[in-house]
């Protein structure tokens, strides 16, 4: 698998929080479970109101979490097509 950073960064922070809540971690391939929750979470961090944290980030804070999440959203969509799996779902932005 070709190195995805921003994809990798992304599972990595999703652990964190999967460990505070005591649930499985994602783990590499991803399977089409892991990649409908990542998605999901993307799309969720996609939503306006999430994107500019109800308007407590500067614009230019916004635009550099917008672009980050966008690709990781590159990156999963790549992972999931060489894994021979898809993103589904109506998202914000996928």
């Amino acid at each position: 698998m070709e190195r995805m950073k921003n994809l990798e960064a992304f599972v990595l922070e999703s652990n964190v929080w999967k460990g505070f809540l005591k649930q499985p971690k994602i783990t590499f391939p991803l399977s089409q479970k892991h990649i409908n929750e990542l998605a999901g979470s993307l799309d969720c961090k996609l939503s306006p109101e999430n994107l500019h944290c109800d308007g407590e980030i500067s614009a230019a804070a916004a635009k550099r979490k917008y672009d980050y999440l966008m690709r990781v959203r590159r990156e999963l969509k790549a992972h999931a097509k060489s894994q021979g799996l898809a993103v589904t779902g109506k998202t914000y932005e996928l």
